[in-house]
């Protein structure tokens, strides 16, 4: 079995706190035509070099039903910036377009087989894998981005097409395992692609 959640998985259920105070699990997510839950974080170069590309892909897609959750599941032992509370004063400087939860047991990453930060996941309206991967070829600069994977998955789906590029690789940090070196993944846990 690999790590990752394959293409054609169903979303894994959660029950987890977000920066608004209130608890999100993915029954809340109901009523949209299309999920996008993204594992992220506080400090990661990778997510912070991206997330305005992120916010523009989440605003773009949102009149489509499409919804978008993030997820940090860092370890806090390993990156204190990557703290509850420092979730919540992000939130509130960058008043992203997400609801952004917080995976303290690291279960959901465990259950969804988050490799790196940022690592998208999108499901259809079935709550079917659709795609797996990266959001952009260079989420650190994107004034050198040549493609927007997580856009053209979006926009294929919303025009009712398959997927075209269903599975890439994440690029970005990997998550900061709970009692482990920063930068341990799990043997299992190779390259999607």
């Amino acid at each position: 079995m690999s790590f990752t959640l394959p293409i054609g998985a169903e979303a894994k259920s959660f029950s987890l706190p977000a920066t608004d105070g209130r608890t999100y699990s993915l029954a809340d997510f109901a009523d949209a035509k299309g999920l996008v839950v993204f594992f992220t974080c506080n400090h990661c170069p990778y997510v912070m070099g991206s997330e305005e590309v992120t916010r523009q892909t989440a605003e773009k897609y949102a009149p489509h039903g499409v919804r978008f959750v993030g997820i940090n599941s860092n370890s806090v032992r390993t990156k204190p910036d990557d703290s509850f509370g420092h979730m919540v004063e992000r939130m509130e400087e960058k008043k992203f377009p997400w609801v952004y939860l917080h995976d303290e047991t690291q279960e959901v990453a465990k259950a969804y087989g988050a490799l790196r930060t940022p690592h998208f996941y999108v499901f259809d309206e079935e709550r079917k894998l659709i795609y797996t991967g990266r959001g952009v070829d260079q989420p650190r600069d994107t004034s050198k981005m040549t493609v927007n994977d997580l856009d053209n998955a979006l926009a294929e789906f919303v025009a009712g097409k398959p997927v075209s590029v269903p599975l890439t690789n994440p690029i970005g940090c990997n998550v900061k395992w709970d009692g482990q070196d920063e930068h341990w993944m799990p043997a299992e846990a190779c390259d999607l692609v």
